[in-house]
């Protein structure tokens, strides 16, 4: 193709999930309820634990990030994805497209480091708590913390960068509902080959390795808490351990279809589906999943309420 028949692409079209009216209004309305809910679990949350002292704590503090970091995740698509579904338009510029891309992928990246120090928490907590005190200390919950934040958004910032270099022209039309890594790769009009390697490679590590860690982490939790003598005990340590492998097995399960295993074979409706689930329905369970079942996160919540309710009559 010669240079004087590249139309340089400056913005990009987002189709979404297209369909009459009335349709797009039902789907409006319900990501818009998810989010408002994500948003108010997760924020209630980071409260809690800011404003109780008893709540300082690693786990708590895990916790607090982790909600920190889901609302920026639904964030980064989702207020986007309820425009266009309601706009004529659907366009996102160039730039804004890859800076949503970057802050999506760094962000899911991330959490998975964020579930597998949390399972290791767990771990600690369960299976050494003689020693959880002495093992899990406030600075190596900040270490932790940090390198989480730091990694997520450092190990894909190259090849992303490398990637928005590429020449893009024809077709700006993305059949999906945010930029996504195989959308964009087919718009670009060079060679991708090795940026597309380079990404599902060091996608797919993370991705497995994190989800082996924190599946291990519960197995060896599990294997303690069948020693439990107390029957109680052990009912409650399988309630909690089984909430959270539901949402870490729909996470990583959804995750896993998208970036590790072939895709090819799958509808783009498929694709646009399973997206939805890990990136919009997982966030709105993890709140209720791991922190708002909590005894003690739920008698903060109702300290804060009723210090509200307090301020509020007076």
């Amino acid at each position: 193709m010669n240079k004087s028949e590249i139309s340089t692409v400056t913005h990009f079209v987002l189709l979404g999930f297209p369909g009459p009216w009335k349709m797009q209004i039902i789907f409006y309305s319900t990501i818009m309820l998810i989010y408002i809910l994500t948003l108010t679990g997760n924020i209630a949350i980071i409260c809690a634990v800011r404003w109780n002292s008893r709540l300082h704590t690693p786990m708590y503090v895990l916790l607090a990030n982790f909600s920190f970091l889901e609302i920026w995740y639904v964030t980064s698509t989702v207020p986007n994805m309820l425009i266009n579904s309601i706009s004529k338009t659907n366009t996102i510029s160039f730039s804004g497209c890859f800076i949503q891309f970057y802050f999506f992928f760094s962000l899911g990246t991330t959490e998975c480091f964020f579930l597998s120090i949390m399972a290791y928490d767990r771990y600690l907590a369960i299976c050494h708590p003689l020693h959880y005190s002495s093992l899990m200390t406030g600075q190596l919950c900040a270490i932790l913390v940090s390198l989480c934040w730091l990694i997520g958004f450092l190990v894909h910032s190259i090849p992303i960068f490398f990637f928005s270099q590429l020449p893009f022209c024809g077709s700006n039309i993305i059949d999906h509902f945010f930029c996504d890594l195989d959308p964009l790769m087919a718009l670009s009009c060079a060679p991708t080959h090795i940026i597309e390697r380079v990404l599902h490679s060091v996608s797919s590590f993370i991705i497995i390795s994190s989800m082996l860690y924190t599946l291990g982490s519960y197995i060896l939790v599990l294997k303690t808490v069948l020693q439990v003598p107390s029957s109680g005990g052990r009912q409650k340590a399988f309630s909690t351990c089984g909430s959270h492998l539901i949402v870490v097995s729909l996470f990583y399960g959804t995750v896993m279809v998208m970036y590790v295993s072939p895709t090819s074979g799958n509808s783009v409706v498929m694709h646009k589906i399973i997206t939805l689930m890990y990136s919009v329905v997982t966030p709105v369970l993890n709140p209720f999943i791991y922190s708002l079942r909590n005894r003690d996160m739920k008698f903060a919540l109702y300290q804060i309420l009723c210090g509200m309710r307090i301020i509020q009559t007076s």
